[in-house]
């Protein structure tokens, strides 16, 4: 477990209407970066509680008896995604073990939840584990995770009501427009900026002269900063120089794709290295990720010894959709019948 594992979550969960603490959060978003792209069911997953802690920065003296409490009271928490006309009451968590003695904890997700974090091909979000770790504000990481799942559009409109809702928003004092404002957009807002990899301004939509709604305009951070208060130049960074005007959701995609389907997390500059070869390839014309999600496909069948990107690229070019072939019939026991052509010509042609 580190901060670089990915988390994947189906754009239905990312916007499901929960309350969890920022603890709450973190411990399921550590434990949903263990799951496995190709993943059919959910496993026991095994982890160092100091470890953890470590990951979550709680103090060391109180971690052996936090853990329990932040699974016991999460255990006990049910909430609710809304599939058409139906409405889905689902747990988080189906068992929580602890190994006494060896400061480890086992948990195991509700098989609940397989819909909206396994096998998933379509509308979900990723993200590095390491985007949230830092976060002080449980608001701040919804709210990041909800602007993740919208990066590819850019925008997102949202009524003050439905954020509330999303980010699980309770408190009266939430009543008042303004304390949403300070306490969490803008507080987000710095937030984000100083710790993801992505950034946000706000526009407020207003019907008469209350605020109704907030727009969103979303962001690539490409630099943020670290607590010495030098610049740390990010992955999305090195996309402003090597995407050479292609799209950031584009490249954004295409390591989607990768990452879920290869379980490899390549950087923005090699998904722009594959994006320029898969445009080479001239089967695929305007298909370009459906290209790179049948190359990423046929990679599971194949022992590449080789650079994956190097191999990717040189496929992406080459590669031609497999043709079935239909079954043909075979002649070849058939003795045909023999016969007098000269004399059957004749007698077509009248001459007998």
């Amino acid at each position: 477990m580190n901060k670089d594992y990915i988390v994947t979550k189906s754009n239905t969960l990312v916007t499901a209407n929960y309350d969890l603490s920022l603890q709450e959060q973190k411990l399921i978003l550590t434990l949903a970066s263990m799951v496995q792209p190709n993943d059919e069911e959910f496993k026991e997953y095994e982890f160092k509680i100091k470890e953890f802690m470590e990951l979550l920065g709680v103090d060391t003296k109180t971690k052996y008896t936090e853990i329990p409490k932040i699974t016991k009271e999460l255990m006990k928490k049910v909430f609710e995604i809304r599939e058409g006309q139906d409405i889905v009451q689902l747990s988080w968590l189906s068992s929580a073990r602890y190994k006494t003695g060896n400061g480890v904890v086992v948990l195991k997700f509700d098989s609940s939840l397989k819909p909206y974090m396994l096998q998933l091909k379509e509308l979900y979000t990723s993200y590095k584990l390491e985007n949230i770790l830092s976060l002080r504000s449980k608001y701040s990481l919804r709210l990041f995770e909800v602007l993740k799942s919208n990066q590819f559009k850019k925008v997102w409109i949202v009524e003050l009501d439905e954020l509330k809702k999303i980010l699980g928003v309770t408190e009266k004092s939430y009543s008042v427009y303004q304390n949403i404002k300070n306490r969490i957009v803008i507080q987000a807002q710095k937030e984000l900026k100083e710790k993801t990899d992505i950034e946000f301004n706000f526009e407020e939509i207003k019907t008469g002269r209350k605020v109704t709604s907030l727009k969103f305009y979303i962001h690539s951070n490409k630099v943020k900063k670290t607590t010495e208060n030098k610049i740390t130049h990010t992955i999305d960074e090195v996309s402003a120089t090597v995407v050479e005007g292609i799209e950031d959701d584009i490249i954004s995609e295409i390591r989607n794709i990768i990452n879920r389907i290869c379980n490899k997390d390549i950087t923005d500059k090699s998904a722009n290295e594959i994006y320029k070869s898969a445009l080479e390839n001239k089967d695929y014309v305007n298909k370009t990720l459906e290209l790179i999600k049948e190359v990423a496909q046929y990679s599971l069948t194949q022992n590449i010894k080789a650079s994956f990107v190097g191999w990717f690229k040189t496929m992406v070019i080459n590669y031609e959709k497999p043709i079935k072939k239909s079954k043909q019939l075979k002649f070849d026991n058939f003795k045909g019948r023999d016969y007098d052509y000269d004399d059957l010509e004749k007698k077509l042609l009248g001459w007998d």
